[in-house]
């Protein structure tokens, strides 16, 4: 019989990244090759144990002593998770999904061992499988050639094995980054309660509650029936946004809230989750705020080999300690490196459908965990590679039909013919991934019922802000408002021709963007942790350009927002003298242009080498950010464009600088991990460096009126112009150099901070809840 071929290992670069060459096993260990692998552990919640296995006599290295639960190296164009999973069913005889991997962190180890002839340099996926008490040592089924025994040890008494370097055991640094493992079990198993609650309540009250509950009165009949359905639509695009932000998020999610009466403390963790829909805290630059420890408990019964009297492995539902920057658009080990060079073998239009806003990618390794009746009917996009694309429309089906079907009720009911349209042409658009017709739609929406419903913003794609995320914003028409407001868009083309930027990127036909004004009545989806005051849609670039964007401006969250929270900002930190210029209508007014000059500026683009492209597909991971800065600041250059026409009064010359200022405080606290917080820190620090904001030696700030017009100006032509070019280096430097918490900031922070100032609004939603049926 012919020896099976030998083990293929994909090489690494330093850094960790595939090169794009594989070699046999022997090889990268002899060359020192960096290469991947995986170290799965299980630990025992009831016994605080790990597993051990005792590795074979016969093995090339650490032959005979007590190692990893179980591991292994990533065989070329293998995933880590699929790695994973297939080590610890084959030496072990465990078979556990993907949702009972959790990665807490990545290890380099970099060793010559076997008097030199064996060169271990192996970036290792650390994962941790969490049982809610031990598998019986007779359900596992050794795999002799690999394993000898096994055996569950408390994890004191083996990092003090370590640490005296026993010879017993393949050594692990445990005073290193490997400590890691010890320091998270520890931290996560410690009585710790009381201070978790307190945390946790701390962490709650940053957000100040209020009560939405707009006039209905203006609803006719037959959109007040239209409401009900729209509504529950609604609340199905929550559990697509759920899902999109984590593959096991929905399951955390009732976990929590089934649980959320069991304690105290089981009341704030729902409460916070609630907040930010997902175990991550989005005002704290998105650190967990709870761990696996607190996640489902699954049952599976048919794991490992059956075991007399036992009912099977119970484990607790992972995720993981960092928030995956690719959310769940893309394989968790996906690296950026691996899908620029998948992409690149890809023909145009797949390449388009896999930087698509509605798509997602998967791996075809994933498929194996589905069985066939799940896995039928995908309608992927497939390469020779692993990755594969694979629509919104099949990948949310079922509860894209759910929202589909309720939404043409409500077009039946609707009485008003924009709405019907819309309502209508979006069921469409969520079933065949088409949703240039329903964005124009949406865009000529002349309705008292106000509704945005469907995939929109990239900011939870981390990795290259591609993938839209579902949400729902549903509200009632302010006509006065909304009348009101009409110049900023009138003025469009004006503001584009006279943007401080070079002629040559300048575009002659933008289109005036439509403003409606609305008081929330609901909200789903996307809209976690800080609440949006407003919103300037289509992203879609080629509406964008053909129709330009409109906007909707949420005046009961402005108001909410300006009371309780800018307000209190400005008598914190901003000098006596200018407190009085930070009012309602300079800040409203800012946020109104805002969201116009995100529809101005360079969006198609073409590049130095003469191809044609877009700012959001060269900038990547730097466009949130810079687009959200550009908006602000260049809307603050707008307004004193305006204001010299004679367009706006010349009292809010002041005042909307002053605003801006307190502003920029509010935004920060959302942490820099956050396209806003991040886009607004570095327009702080721009400003701050140009003098045109002075901190004084009170610790409190003014604006130097005599400065700050240039600073704004200069600011604004240094986005325009990057993103006219398409520099992502240029963007990257800018935010890196910029995009900080400098000394001032933290000065103004801290000040807010000891006054107790709330950093966002939670609202309740009481006028939806009693439609719904829930009060």
């Amino acid at each position: 019989m012919a020896a099976a071929p030998e083990e293929r290992l994909d090489v690494l670069n330093a850094a960790g990244e595939k090169i794009g060459v594989s070699k046999p096993r022997s090889e990268v260990h002899r060359d020192g090759d960096y290469h991947r692998a995986v170290h799965v552990w299980i630990y025992s919640e009831s016994t605080g144990e790990l597993l051990l296995q005792r590795r074979a006599d016969c093995k090339d290295s650490w032959p005979g002593q007590w190692d990893i639960s179980s591991a292994g190296h990533i065989s070329a164009g293998d995933s880590s998770l699929f790695s994973a999973q297939r080590e610890l069913e084959e030496e072990l005889g465990i078979k556990l999904p993907v949702d009972a991997f959790e990665l807490i962190f990545v290890f380099l180890q970099e060793c010559v061992i076997n008097n030199g002839t064996y060169t271990n340099n192996e970036y290792n996926d650390v994962y941790l499988v969490t049982t809610l008490s031990p598998i019986p040592l007779e359900a596992f089924t050794l795999q002799e050639s690999e394993v000898s025994a096994v055996k569950y040890m408390r994890c004191e008494e083996y990092k003090s094995c370590l640490a005296k370097e026993s010879g017993e055991y393949v050594p692990y640094d445990v005073n290193g980054k490997y400590g890691q493992l010890f320091n998270i079990i520890e931290e996560r198993y410690k009585d710790n309660t009381e201070s978790r609650s307190l945390t946790l309540q701390k962490q709650i009250n940053r957000y100040a509650p209020i009560h939405l509950e707009p006039d209905l009165t203006n609803l006719s009949e037959g959109d007040r029936e239209a409401l009900g359905y729209i509504l529950k639509a609604a609340i199905v695009i929550d559990d697509i946004f759920h899902e999109q932000v984590w593959d096991s998020n929905r399951m955390l999610r009732d976990w929590l809230k089934g649980h959320s009466e069991s304690s105290s403390l089981d009341k704030l963790k729902w409460a916070y989750y609630s907040i930010n829909k997902s175990p991550w805290s989005c005002l704290d630059e998105n650190k967990a705020f709870l761990s696996t420890a607190d996640s489902a408990v699954k049952l599976l019964t048919d794991a490992t080999k059956p075991v007399s009297r036992w009912k099977g492995v119970e484990y607790r539902a992972a995720f993981p300690l960092d928030k995956p920057p690719g959310a769940n658009f893309y394989p968790s080990d996906m690296d950026k490196m691996e899908f620029e060079l998948w992409k690149s073998r890809l023909t145009s239009k797949e390449q388009k459908d896999a930087t698509g806003f509605f798509t997602v990618i998967k791996r075809h390794d994933s498929l194996s965990a589905l069985s066939s009746t799940q896995s039928d009917g995908l309608d992927q996009a497939k390469t020779s590679d692993d990755l594969f694309i694979v629509p919104y429309s099949k990948e949310y089906r079922s509860s894209l039909e759910k929202a589909a079907e309720l939404l043409e009720k409500a077009s039946v009911c609707s009485d008003s013919p924009s709405l019907k349209n819309l309502l209508r042409t979006k069921a469409n658009a969520f079933l065949s991934n088409d949703y240039y017709e329903s964005d124009i739609a949406w865009m000529e929406l002349d309705s008292n019922l106000d509704v945005t419903i469907g995939p929109y913003e990239t900011y939870e794609d981390g990795l290259f802000s591609y993938k839209a995320t579902f949400e729902a914003f549903i509200g009632i028409r302010d006509n006065i408002a909304t009348s009101q407001v009409k110049l900023f868009g009138d003025q469009l083309q004006d503001l584009e021709s006279n943007l401080p930027m070079d002629n040559v990127f300048k575009s002659d036909n933008v289109s005036a963007a439509p403003i409606r004004v609305i008081n929330l009545l609901y909200n789903s989806g996307d809209v976690k942790g800080p609440q949006t005051i407003a919103f300037n849609l289509p992203n879609d670039e080629r509406i964008v350009n053909e129709r330009g964007t409109s906007m909707v401006m949420l005046k009961n969250i402005s108001e909410a927002k300006f009371k309780h929270i800018l307000k209190p900002i400005a008598d914190a930190g901003i000098r006596d003298e200018q407190k009085d210029y930070v009012d309602f209508e300079p800040y409203y007014t800012h946020i109104v242009c805002h969201e116009c000059c995100h529809g101005i500026g360079p969006h198609s683009i073409t590049l130095p080498s003469g191809k044609k492209s877009t700012v959001r597909l060269e900038l990547q991971e730097c466009h949130s950010a810079l687009e959200e800065a550009k908006a602000d600041i260049v809307g603050l250059w707008a307004l004193n464009f305006l204001i010299k026409k004679g367009l706006l009064p010349k009292n809010l010359s002041q005042s909307m600088y002053v605003s801006f200022l307190a502003g920029c405080f509010r935004s920060i606290r959302f942490g820099l991990d956050e396209a806003h917080g991040k886009g607004q820190a570095l327009q702080f620090n721009w400003l701050y460096d140009k003098g045109a904001f002075v901190l004084h030696s009170d610790g409190k700030f003014s604006v130097d009126f005599t400065r700050v017009e240039d600073a704004v100006e200069s600011l604004s032509r240094e986005i325009l112009t990057i993103q006219a070019k398409g520099d992502k280096a240029a963007a990257w430097s800018l935010l890196q150099s910029r995009a900080t918490l400098t000394q001032p900031l933290r000065v103004a922070l801290e000040k807010i901070e000891h006054m107790q100032v709330p950093v966002d609004i939670a609202p309740n939603f009481g006028t939806a809840n009693k439609l719904l049926g829930k009060v």
